[in-house]
């Protein structure tokens, strides 16, 4: 947002605001930089018109053998050196504006002046004296537009006022020495009021300590005089909670026409463009008060309503367009906040009004709306349809609705003198705020807080009296009894609902370099570990070196994706402003956007590859209690596929299998089946039961391991061998085994195969439970023996299973002869044989 200091400081001069400011442009700029937010640029306006004269038009002839020509002659005073002139000191220039006539004031660049429009350019253009049509011409005449004032090339600047001859443009105007300051808006974020010259100057005020008076007109006392004609409108409001007020009124035998110099210069200060006088005094109100207005043809309203003119607030039709000031042409969002008649839209409220309704120089009536939107739809609306407009940065920011009609009284005022407008129906007001808002005249209740409560957060030892001197300064209402003070903010402050804001406005005041500097106690204990964190390093760090890669995927997922794997998007949170159309939902799991990207990258040419991410998962049906707020999972996935063409031989299932064994001890981890329970759980829904099993340490579930459904990998391109597992990253954190290094046996290792074929009731996972148990009795402390399966065989006889395991055998002492490896075999097929039954093949 840009403000000059020239117009904060007119606008004290003319409201009788402050004092005027003691201290220079430079200091007041690192003022604002301190104590208000971020300044940007820093612009000086005296450069850009320097030399540029005001001088009168004598005389106007035409040019002959030319249809727009003229050779006139002005007189500057004689202010300007090193320029031809006549023996009556006057000066000659050519002119092509149609409207040049004798009598005229205007804006003279004499030769050597740089054309302001083209200032900022790479290269300015510079005037000279040249010769037009045989005559020469010293300089030009200068039209808004060469002036940077406004869009109007048609003719040249005539200026109002009887200043002299001579003077310098800028200096009248108030140009010279002008700074303007380019503030990041993220500073007034929460102060809606503070996007108006009357906000900062009241700022600026507050923080050197003057007291601000803000003006008369601008009261909760504001009125609107009793209409001098009679035009008929009519309001309906059909969206109360997103539109808590809306006022409008008629004016009639309103002259649109260019605007007074002094209105186009204080618009082009702050870098806006001349429209007219009805459209400009709309937006520098705006810019005067924070509060952003807007101006319908009242007879075009009228020619679009059924009848009488009508000015309905809703929502779009389905299908329907509007044709925007901009140019363009849009079908609003279905939520969009739209001004229209009874018959058609006009307006996207808040944001740009409708070229079929815009006041042009044929414009004799006009509806002025002075309104207060909700900004959050505001902001959907501009961001959804890319409409970023000076109205959207001060409706995004919450204006204040108490306002409103001390801003509409204050522009049909300014209106009535300018243009010569007259009232033409009572004003109209859709007034949905509280009553209480109302008779209090604030927006929130009065707060209490102690002169204790401010200063221990500041560090500061102020009293409650200075306090107060420091609210009042910017026309806050306080009352003191002892230590304690009870504050009430002015109607147009949005923010002062907590002691912590009364904190935070006297801190700004008193200003922070006026804060004790003390450095804060600090205990320098060394802080504890974060054994999660330390955890997760852990898992990242072993499946890394087994060969996985890590990837980080959004934790937002499509609902179609969800879809795929068979789980429920109705459990999983929906957002209501998502990113992306494809990132609408909350994920369930992992899972799903792990098993999203095998397909692309074996499209890429990875053949083989195993993915893996550490994350975050939230699901309705475990929000918190009762509060309906996420629940967070800290969960570990794992993906590993392998392109068909490798005809990669055994099973997938093995292993991602083996992936979880890297965390646990064998004696830890188990692989149980699938409970129907257990089939119930999103988690588990992409997974095949009959090819999955759920993973158990110490006794108990942490996460789930196996195949997926021919279903799941039709639907997402998956390779025949793909297999995963998605854990509780926290209890895996609980019951990672210790990766203490053991040093290899130096005596040589023994293996045997041994087959199993049991009865087709017999449970996988209970007979290698006790395989584990009988392993670890057999084994003594220089002997350690461990299995892995190897083979699953369903013969003919489907009442029958064959289980194949190679088993290992090492000692630590010596080496181990047959004999003693034999007993030990016969002894664990003995084992299971009298518990399971199982035949040794």
């Amino acid at each position: 947002m840009k403000i000059s200091l020239n117009s904060i400081r007119g606008l004290n001069k003319r409201y009788g605001c402050a004092d005027d400011f003691k201290l220079s442009d430079a200091e007041l700029v690192e003022r604002v930089g301190a104590q208000l937010g971020g300044v940007e640029e820093v612009i000086n306006l005296g450069e850009r018109y320097n030399g540029i004269v005001i001088a009168k038009v004598v005389e106007c002839n035409p040019v002959e053998g030319s249809d727009h020509l003229s050779v006139c002659r002005i007189d500057d005073g004689k202010a300007v050196k090193d320029v031809e002139r006549g023996d009556d000191g006057l000066v000659q220039v050519v002119c092509g504006a149609p409207n040049c006539r004798e009598g005229l004031l205007v804006a003279w660049l004499p030769p050597g002046s740089t054309v302001p429009s083209s200032f900022d350019d790479n290269e300015p253009f510079v005037l000279e004296a040249r010769e037009l049509r045989g005559h020469k011409s010293n300089g030009m005449l200068a039209s808004p537009k060469e002036l940077a004032l406004g869009d109007s090339h048609d003719g040249i600047l005539e200026i109002d006022g009887d200043p002299k001859p001579g003077s310098d443009f800028a200096e009248v105007f108030e140009l010279a020495n002008d700074t303007v300051l380019d503030i990041e808006n993220k500073m007034f974020t929460h102060r809606p009021d503070c996007f108006g010259f009357l906000g900062v100057a009241r700022e600026l005020a507050g923080i050197q300590g003057h007291a601000f008076k803000s003006p008369d007109w601008y009261s909760q006392t504001a009125s609107v005089p009793a209409p001098e004609n009679d035009l008929p409108l009519t309001v309906q409001n059909e969206l109360p909670e997103l539109v808590p007020r809306f006022m409008v009124v008629a004016m009639s035998e309103v002259q649109v026409g260019p605007s007074p110099v002094w209105l186009q210069v204080e618009l082009a200060k702050v870098g806006q463009k001349s429209v007219n006088n009805i459209v400009d005094l709309a937006n520098f109100f705006m810019l005067e008060t924070g509060q952003p207005l807007h101006a319908f043809d009242y007879d075009k309203v009228k020619s679009l309503s059924k009848g009488d003119p009508v000015i309905t607030v809703r929502n779009p039709k389905p299908g329907e367009k509007i044709a925007l000031l901009n140019g363009k042409t849009i079908e609003p969002r279905a939520e969009a906040i739209m001004i229209a008649t009874d018959q058609q839209i006009i307006g996207i409220a808040g944001v740009m009004g409708g070229s079929e309704t815009e006041v042009d120089e044929n414009t004799k009536n006009i509806i002025l709306e002075c309104a207060n939107f909700d900004m959050y739809s505001i902001r959907r609306t501009s961001m959804e349809h890319g409409l970023f407009t000076d109205a959207v940065t001060r409706f995004t920011k919450g204006q204040s609705p108490l306002q409103n009609l001390a801003v509409l009284a204050r522009i049909t005022d300014e209106i009535h003198k300018v243009a010569g407008g007259k009232v033409a129906s009572a004003v109209i007001d859709d007034n949905h705020i509280s009553q209480d808002a109302q008779t209090r005249q604030s927006l929130h209740p009065a707060v209490t807080v102690s002169a204790d409560f401010v200063n221990e957060r500041l560090g500061s030892s102020l009293k409650a009296q200075e306090i107060k001197t420091l609210l009042e300064n910017v026309e806050f209402q306080a009352e003191v009894k002892g230590d304690e003070l009870t504050i009430a903010a002015p109607f147009w402050r949005t923010d002062i609902e907590l002691r912590e804001d009364i904190v935070e406005e006297v801190g700004r005041l008193h200003g922070y370099d006026n804060l004790p500097l003390v450095l804060p106690t600090r205990d320098i204990t060394p802080a504890q570990r974060n054994a999660l964190l330390d955890a997760k390093n852990e898992i990242r760090d072993r499946l890394a070196k087994a060969g996985a890669n890590e990837v980080l995927t959004y934790s937002f997922v499509h609902a179609d994706l969800l879809s795929k794997v068979g789980q429920d998007s109705a459990k999983a949170f929906e957002l209501s402003n998502a990113l992306s159309p494809d990132l609408q939902h909350y994920r369930l799991s992992l899972m799903p956007s792990l098993l999203d990207k095998v397909h692309s990258n074996i499209k890429a040419g990875y053949d083989e590859f195993a993915l893996f991410e550490i994350g975050k998962v939230h699901n309705s049906d475990h929000s918190d209690d009762g509060e309906g707020v996420p629940k967070e999972f800290e969960l570990t996935a794992l993906v590993l596929a392998a392109n068909d063409k490798l005809k990669k031989p055994g099973t997938a299932y093995y292993a991602a299998q083996a992936y979880v064994r890297q965390f646990f001890a064998d004696q830890q981890v188990r692989f149980k089946p699938l409970s129907e329970a257990d089939l119930r759980q999103e988690l588990t829904k992409p997974y095949d039961p009959v090819r999955s099993a759920l993973v158990e340490v110490s006794g108990s579930p942490i996460g789930i391991v196996g195949e997926f459904k021919a279903n799941v990998r039709r639907a997402l391109k998956l390779p025949r061998y793909t297999a995963g597992f998605e854990l509780d990253t926290e209890l895996v954190a609980q019951n990672v085994a210790s990766n203490n290094y053991q040093p290899l046996s130096r005596f040589p290792k023994v293996t045997q195969d041994i087959t199993l074929r049991v009865e087709g009731k017999v449970d996988f996972a209970a007979l290698e439970d006790s395989m584990i148990e009988t392993c670890d009795k057999l084994g003594q402390n220089q002997i350690r023996i461990n299995f892995a399966p190897m083979m699953v065989f369903l013969p003919d006889d489907d009442n029958h299973r064959n289980f194949s395991f190679r088993v290992n055998f090492v000692n630590y002492e010596r080496t181990m002869t047959d004999k003693e490896v034999n007993g030990l075999m016969d002894e664990l097929a003995e084992s299971v044989k009298t518990k399971f039954g199982a035949e040794r093949l």
